[in-house]
């Protein structure tokens, strides 16, 4: 049968990882050719890293392409998306898991700066949504016969719902990055789902070491946060989930349950 009469729901779904080059953005993208979707891998500087993903995930089967652009520039992220939809046309998915992560706090010797809040909210807030309305704007172009209505997933952090100051300028980034699935979810209906994913402490960030990392992940009621795992099976799951929108699963093993003052990586030095 020729691809082009194939009908759309019975075709390879396609999405797009940002940050998928390595650590969780690599998992996610992995578990999603594992279950047989295209996947266009995003990266910003790794780029021998994302070579690698992408040849992975061709080794499963399914089609992978890296893309470069720096989120931090608009039209590098409109063109972006531009790019992924053109290699892609069966995009259904789009996974923001690109993200900075770097320490300030109010009351520290590495208080929040201007400068340090912009970038995070650039990257953390501002180009996910712009993805997620350019992938509004393809979505309700097209005559969508799929039996999957499209989805973002924004990654966000268990710490939302656990505050502590460590961490100013990431924290404010995804708590209106957190903010934004409802109100994209409304705005954005019927053409295409928004939904939130919170993982726990998932991989050693920044200077802690294994030891601490192995600590940490063990402070939950379970006895164990969330492993890279079980945050790419749970995107899948959402992918695949057309009643749930407009909310954010807690994949933590319920660290989000217990209340900290500190970030749970320096209570573990």
């Amino acid at each position: 049968m020729n691809p082009s009469s194939t009908p759309q729901s019975q075709q390879v779904k396609a999405v797009l990882v940002t940050g998928a080059a390595k650590r969780l953005g690599r998992e996610i993208a992995l578990q999603f050719a594992r279950q047989g979707w295209d996947v266009a891998v995003h990266y910003g500087r790794s780029a021998q890293e994302a070579s690698k993903t992408v040849e992975e995930i061709r080794g499963l089967g399914v089609q992978a392409e890296a893309f470069q652009a720096d989120l931090a520039d608009e039209a590098a992220t409109q063109d972006l998306f531009k790019a992924v939809s053109n290699a892609f046309p069966n995009l259904s998915c789009l996974v923001n898991s690109a993200s900075i992560f770097e320490y300030d706090r109010a009351n520290s010797n590495s208080p929040l700066s201007g400068k340090g809040l912009q970038a995070h909210m650039q990257v953390n807030l501002a180009a996910p949504i712009l993805l997620a309305q350019l992938m509004f704007e393809y979505q309700k172009s097209k005559s969508n016969k799929s039996d999957v209505v499209p989805v973002v997933i924004q990654l966000l952090d268990q710490k939302l719902i656990n505050l502590n100051p460590d961490y100013l300028s990431y924290t404010l980034s995804k708590a209106a990055l957190l903010s934004s699935v409802e109100l994209l979810a409304m705005d954005f209906a019927p053409h295409l789902r928004v939904v939130g994913l919170a993982p726990g402490i998932s991989l050693p960030s920044g200077n802690q070491t294994n030891e601490g990392f192995t600590k940490a992940h063990q402070m939950t009621p379970l006895g164990k946060s969330s492993t890279p795992a079980d945050i790419a099976k749970a995107a899948v799951f959402l992918a695949e989930s057309n009643a749930i929108t407009g909310t954010t699963l807690y994949v933590d093993g319920g660290q989000h349950l217990l209340p900290s003052t500190r970030d749970v990586m320096f209570k573990t030095n």
